[in-house]
């Protein structure tokens, strides 16, 4: 089959997934919190990011290499943490980072990923980078930097953003609970996927590897919660102080919408900041990400990486006009995980790449460098 013809944009992969998963699955991947604003700003904020096109310029030679962190990629693009990937598919973190590192961008795992670090360690490269949540008990806290150091992870994103865990209605309305249990309730989505299914009776259900060494005797979770909350605080300076000696290399922190925050992270040394909403997870009163990132570039020097509403080539100019530096999804790769299995994820970076360099070729510019300022776009337009 050719998946270009069949599959030609991210959002036929999502809906090819909607198709395939169990609606408590797809409501845990697709769900925002509240009554998902927040989401939907992230969507217009993009939207509302415009260019003029450009003509006469010639034949063109795109070059999409880009230098982040000491680490020169091959897009400007990556794979962003999502937890309880091997929910969406069986071994979803596995095939995440092989295909992060044949195509040389990075892979991010989380720390609620249903596969550990040393079960990574295989198959990573230099590119692969480890999202932490922030341990409240400074040994677990010592133990996991340290299991990441040497499973070979190069980079730390400390992610600040979810000081308490959101309500995600949706979720909560689907059944799904952590860890999965499968009532017959969803026993019964679980029959009308047949795909889904049989993966899964072959794996198991998932859990989250990372933290089992420190959730003996940890219970009483509320639905949308999981055993990482247990474990977990609100960092503060002094945490963020902590880990950049601790670490040792790339260090990031992610969730930063205020450019206050900005300047507060560079003053401690931080190496980047990720500037993010959750993807519209935690917070419905929050503003698109997007609209945040002039304000952020305007404050600090660091480099900085976005995420949150991206659904094709198109967004990634859009950020990168508004002064990131990189890019980062996760909601597009696991729709294409569920969508088409292990090759869905070549498959979605070959479809980012190819609009990157469709758009870029309306714009007269072969390298994100060169694109031309930025135009507001009403509704209307």
């Amino acid at each position: 089959m050719d998946l270009h013809s069949a599959f030609p944009g991210i959002m036929d992969l999502k809906w090819r997934a909607k198709r395939r998963l169990p609606r408590f699955v797809w409501e845990y991947l697709d769900s925002g919190t509240g009554v998902e604003a927040t989401k939907a700003r992230n969507r217009a904020a993009l939207d509302r990011i415009g260019f003029l096109p450009s003509v006469l310029h010639g034949p063109l030679e795109h070059d999409l290499t880009t230098t982040l962190l000491g680490m020169t990629y091959d897009l400007p693009f990556g794979i962003a943490p999502v937890g309880m990937s091997g929910l969406i598919w069986p071994d979803a973190e596995g095939h995440l980072a092989r295909a992060a590192a044949r195509a040389n961008i990075p892979y991010c795992l989380s720390t609620v990923a249903a596969q550990s670090p040393e079960d990574l360690a295989p198959h990573i490269g230099p590119q692969a980078w480890f999202q932490l949540y922030p341990p409240k008990d400074p040994d677990i806290r010592r133990d996991l930097v340290e299991r990441a150091r040497q499973a070979g992870f190069k980079t730390l994103v400390l992610t600040v953003d979810v000081p308490v865990a959101s309500r995600r209605e949706r979720q909560v309305r689907s059944g799904l609970t952590q860890p999965p249990k499968l009532t017959p309730r969803l026993l019964a989505q679980v029959a009308m996927r047949p795909a889904w299914a049989m993966g899964m009776a072959r794996s198991g259900m998932p859990h989250m590897r990372t933290l089992d060494k420190y959730s003996q005797g940890l219970t009483n979770l509320p639905p949308t919660a999981h055993i990482g909350y247990l474990l977990r605080t609100s960092p503060t300076e002094d945490y963020v102080a902590w880990l950049r000696d601790a670490w040792q290399g790339p260090f990031v922190v992610k969730g930063v919408l205020r450019p206050e925050d900005g300047e507060r992270m560079e003053r401690l040394g931080v190496d980047a900041l990720w500037v993010s909403n959750h993807a519209g997870r935690q917070f419905d009163g929050a503003p698109g990400a997007a609209e945040m990132l002039p304000q952020i570039r305007a404050a600090t020097s660091l480099p900085l990486i976005f995420d949150s509403g991206v659904e094709g080539g198109l967004d990634i100019l859009r950020a990168l006009a508004l002064g990131s530096d990189f890019v980062m999804l996760g909601r597009a790769f696991h729709f294409a995980l569920a969508a088409l299995g292990p090759q869905g994820v070549a498959h979605a970076i070959d479809i980012l790449q190819k609009d990157i360099e469709s758009n870029l070729g309306q714009l007269g510019a072969a390298r994100a460098s060169d694109l031309p300022p930025t135009r507001p776009l009403s509704a209307a337009q």
